[in-house]
């Protein structure tokens, strides 16, 4: 289970990529996307099946990102997750966090045996409610 300090630092850290957003904003991945972005966090949206997110390019790839981003957050089914991890420690990201239902223990396992930090089985909602406690 991850402990509070490898969670933390994910909020020290520089750009952000939610790999898995929708168009619809009711879904994970639009709302991680927005609460993020609220938070004054510099996000770029990931999905190889949208062009535009709330006005905003969408990006195929990590690769196609505009600027390399510090961590993922991963809203995905999970055997697409395992592609998503290898492509990340592919263009250095040292941060993955997977999203309940993007889990895999094989993507776990492949960011552990490659020096990523990986926070599975925590919701960032539930973790970014509790930090906006204290602000």
């Amino acid at each position: 289970m991850a402990e509070k300090s490898d969670m933390d630092e994910f909020f020290e850290g520089g750009p952000w990529a939610v790999v898995g957003v929708s168009r619809d904003p009711d879904k994970y991945g639009s709302i991680v996307l927005r609460r993020l972005r609220s938070r004054g966090e510099k996000v770029f949206p990931v999905n190889p099946r949208v062009a535009e997110i709330e006005g905003e390019p969408c990006y195929s790839s990590l690769a196609d990102l505009p600027e390399e981003v510090e961590q993922i957050v991963i809203v995905v089914p999970p055997e697409r997750t395992e592609k998503v991890v290898e492509e990340a420690a592919g263009e250095g990201i040292r941060r993955v966090w997977m999203q309940p239902g993007a889990e895999s223990a094989s993507a776990v396992e492949y960011c552990r045996a490659h020096g990523i930090n990986v926070i599975s089985g925590r919701c960032i909602l539930r973790y970014m409610d509790t930090l906006d406690l204290h602000r």
